[in-house]
C-alpha cells in the first residue's frame, strides 16, 4: 500500500470515529443500560482508546445524550415537515406516522432508548430531564399537531390534547417494552406482530375519536 493510500485510511478513519462510537454505545447502552455501561467497552468497541472517545464526548452522559440527539431528537425536524406536506385525512396521517415511526425507529436498535429511559430515570434524573426536553416535549408537540388538525378539519371532536397524545403513545411504549422484554421468550403462538399490532390501534384510536353523526330528530307523538 502506498503512503498516499495509508495516509487517506487514516483520515477515513479519524473522521468515522465519532459516528463509530454512538454505533457501538446504542448497541452496549441499549444491551446493557445505563448503568452498566462502560466507556472503555464502547471504546474498545468502536476500536479507539478511552482516550480518544472523551476527545468526542467528555463523559458518558454526553455520550449518551449523543446517540439520543443522532437516533431519535435530531429527527424531529424532518418529521415536522413532513406532517406539513402531508395531504391524506387524519387516519390516513395518523397511520402513516405509527408505521412510519416503527420502521425508522422501532425495528432499530434505537428502540431501546425508551425501555433504558423508563428503567434509569430514577437514578440518574439528569437524564431524565434530559429525555423529557429533548424526545418527549417534541413528540408530544407533533403529535398535538396531528390532532389539532384532524379537529380544524372537522375530522375529530375536540379533545384534550395535553392527555389525548397519550392514547397515541401508549400503544407504541407497549410494543417497545414488551420487544425488548417478553419478545425474546414468548413461544410463536403468543408473539405480536408489530404491522398487525399498530393497523388495530389505528383503527381503534380513530374511530373512538371520530366525529359522531348527529342522532335524528326523534318523531312527532301521534295525537291521541
Amino acid at each position: 500500500m502506498s503512503p498516499t493510500s495509508t495516509t487517506v485510511k487514516r483520515e477515513r478513519r479519524k473522521e468515522a470515529r465519532p459516528g463509530e462510537l454512538l454505533d457501538a454505545a446504542l448497541s452496549i447502552f441499549v444491551a446493557k443500560g445505563f448503568a452498566a455501561t462502560k466507556v472503555e467497552e464502547v471504546a474498545a468497541r468502536a476500536g479507539v482508546s478511552k482516550g480518544t472517545l472523551f476527545l468526542y464526548f467528555p463523559s458518558k452522559e454526553e455520550l449518551f445524550k449523543a446517540v439520543v440527539r443522532e437516533n431519535i431528537a435530531g429527527r424531529f425536524p424532518e418529521w415536522n415537515d413532513e406532517l406539513t406536506q402531508f395531504e391524506g385525512d387524519s387516519a390516513a396521517l395518523l397511520s402513516h406516522v405509527m408505521h412510519a415511526w416503527w420502521q425508522r425507529i422501532g425495528v432499530t436498535e434505537a428502540s431501546g432508548i425508551t425501555k433504558l429511559v423508563m428503567s434509569e430515570a430514577g437514578q440518574f434524573p439528569e437524564i431524565a430531564s434530559f429525555y423529557q426536553q429533548e424526545v418527549i416535549e417534541p413528540s408530544h408537540d407533533l403529535l398535538k399537531r396531528i390532532l389539532q388538525r384532524g379537529i380544524d378539519r372537522g375530522e375529530l371532536r375536540p379533545l384534550n390534547l395535553e392527555y389525548a397524545v397519550y392514547s397515541l403513545i401508549a400503544p407504541m411504549i407497549f410494543l417497545l417494552t414488551w420487544k425488548h422484554s417478553m419478545a425474546p421468550c414468548c413461544p410463536s403462538s403468543q408473539l405480536i406482530d408489530p404491522i398487525g399490532f399498530i393497523d388495530c390501534q389505528v383503527s381503534l384510536l380513530f374511530n373512538g375519536m371520530r366525529v359522531q353523526p348527529a342522532a335524528p330528530p326523534a318523531p312527532p307523538s301521534s295525537p291521541v
